[in-house]
């Protein structure tokens, strides 16, 4: 099997992290698979915010439980949090953001680093705390909305693949 076709089918969502960082040269290349992804006519939509910083991780982790109405870590504990947004006025943006989050997960994947797609992220950019922050980073938080959070990190333990559901693939 082709080395990205084996990607495809072995990467995992990680919800266990260990401590240990993201190397920064593993991470560049992991980001610079995120700036290839399609985007409606080409037209680069989404903006990718790195987040290493363990307490704007806290910040952004305790503003996505508060979504869900809890007070557990929805990031599993994972060192880097890269935030997708997307230029609300084109209407491809969540599409577009949404390869993005998966081009940063097979990439990393394809590394030897674990990821997971952390929802909420339209919610948390939506509210005034996340519009906020938005502005520290130098965003204008009216043309942004919030795709994905990616988390990444090494996986503390691995699952399986569910089996595939029967009538998955149709043909007319």
């Amino acid at each position: 099997m082709n080395e990205t076709l084996n990607t495809l089918e072995t990467r995992r969502s990680i919800r266990s992290y260990r401590c240990e960082q993201v190397p920064e040269d593993v991470l560049e290349e992991i980001l610079r698979a995120g700036t290839y992804a399609p985007t409606g006519m080409g037209m680069q939509s989404p903006v990718m915010v790195v987040v290493q910083d363990p307490g704007m991780i806290g910040k952004l982790s305790a503003l996505n439980a508060a979504v869900m109405g809890t007070d557990s870590d929805p990031f599993y504990g994972a060192p880097t949090v890269i935030v997708v947004l997307a230029d609300k006025e084109r209407g491809t943006c969540v599409e577009d953001g949404s390869l993005v989050m998966g081009n940063l997960m097979n990439a990393a994947a394809s590394l030897g680093i674990g990821s997971c797609w952390i929802h909420r992220a339209r919610e948390v950019f939506a509210g005034n705390e996340g519009k906020e922050l938005m502005k520290t980073w130098g965003l204008d938080p009216e043309k942004y909305i919030g795709v994905g959070h990616c988390i990444l990190g090494y996986a503390a333990e691995q699952g399986k693949a569910k089996p595939r559901k029967e009538g998955y693939v149709i043909r007319v």
